[in-house]
């Protein structure tokens, strides 16, 4: 062992952050903001956080909330899936473990969206549970301290750092512990330019000892994204924009967007071809801008024509509606931030 808790508990007593989870620690706090931090800056998740539990403050309102509202109550934070995977998870909660996060890893870990690292969160921060909760953050500290420039992506380095953390960790206040190496790396052991001066590590620190701690951890190359043109229909009429359910399956499931075709690009023509099979006649206007969109796995080229209707009877699937009605359903997500007013936001 190094003694990284006795240097680390300190450290972290005085330079906590005060962030709303961490004065209700609740077992569902702790899950939701965990839930939200994924993918998601802290400074960002915040608002998103409050507003969602002072509207959902308990597992079972967030179990019987209707899922366009939830998926609006999201709205801005992308990656949608995390919100369904909660849903289907405090619904389990509630028919299973009488409306409470069950106080058992192997428990937490069962129920849908909650990983390794999140169930460890919980385990340890609400209940004590002397469990493991290794993000990026802790796997950066720990590639720095052993001075280890084994590849982080592989499962095999993966559970090498985690029997590390878990030699190191008190098993009296795991939780704390947790929290401060998470917070280590999101403050102090940054990546790229670590403030290895003013790090508590320090002195245990391999990786700052070779000169070295700006390079670590390891990984691999990202592979290039696939770039899928989008060509986007943006109609308006009196009763708000053509909007578009998307699939209930797959990319951005279930929510709304401008009328538009994935993987293909349309002439002004064709594309009039394919409003006028929906019963829709437009008085088209100028070119959308060029716009482009990144996911984790693709990017998205998109381009099109702005045009006026008349509001119609459409086929089902298909709606006139506004994205910027905060009480509304429509859910339309950051990538058509550019065409429309409220997408992505709340």
């Amino acid at each position: 062992m190094r003694g990284v808790a006795a240097k680390l508990l300190p450290w972290f007593e005085q330079n906590r952050r005060l962030l709303p989870f961490r004065q209700e620690p609740s077992a569902y706090h702790i899950w939701v903001s965990e839930i939200m931090l994924q993918q998601t800056r802290v400074a960002a998740a915040l608002p998103y956080y409050e507003r969602f539990v002072a509207e959902l403050p308990t597992p079972a309102d967030l179990a019987a909330c209707p899922p366009d509202r939830l998926r609006k109550l999201w709205q801005g934070l992308g990656y949608y899936s995390r919100a369904a995977n909660m849903q289907k998870a405090a619904q389990q909660v509630c028919d299973l473990y009488g409306g409470e996060l069950p106080a058992d890893w192997e428990a937490l870990r069962a129920l849908p969206g909650i990983g390794d690292y999140t169930a460890g969160a919980i385990a340890s921060i609400a209940f004590g549970i002397p469990a493991p909760a290794v993000d990026g953050n802790v796997l950066r500290v720990f590639a720095r301290i052993f001075d280890d420039d084994a590849d982080i992506t592989r499962p095999a380095t993966k559970q090498l750092f985690t029997r590390r953390v878990m030699e190191e960790m008190p098993k009296a206040t795991p939780g704390p512990y947790n929290e401060a190496l998470m917070e280590l790396g999101a403050l102090v052991c940054v990546p790229g330019a670590p403030q290895c001066q003013v790090c508590p590590l320090q002195e245990l620190c391999s990786g700052y000892a070779s000169g070295r701690a700006a390079s670590l951890p390891v990984k691999p190359p990202k592979k290039e994204k696939k770039k899928v043109p989008v060509t986007v229909a943006l109609i308006e009429s009196e009763a708000g924009y053509l909007l578009q359910r998307r699939p209930a399956r797959g990319l951005l499931a279930n929510l709304w967007q401008p009328l538009c075709f994935e993987g293909e690009s349309l002439t002004r023509e064709e594309l009039a071809g394919r409003l006028e099979a929906l019963g829709v006649a437009v008085t088209w206007q100028e070119a959308l801008a060029p716009a482009r969109h990144v996911f984790t796995h693709r990017i998205w080229e998109l381009s099109g024509w702005r045009g006026t209707a008349s509001a119609c009877d459409l086929p089902e699937g298909l709606a006139w509606g506004r994205a910027d009605d905060a009480t509304g359903n429509f859910t339309v997500p950051s990538a058509f931030a550019a065409y429309v007013p409220g997408a992505g936001n709340q």
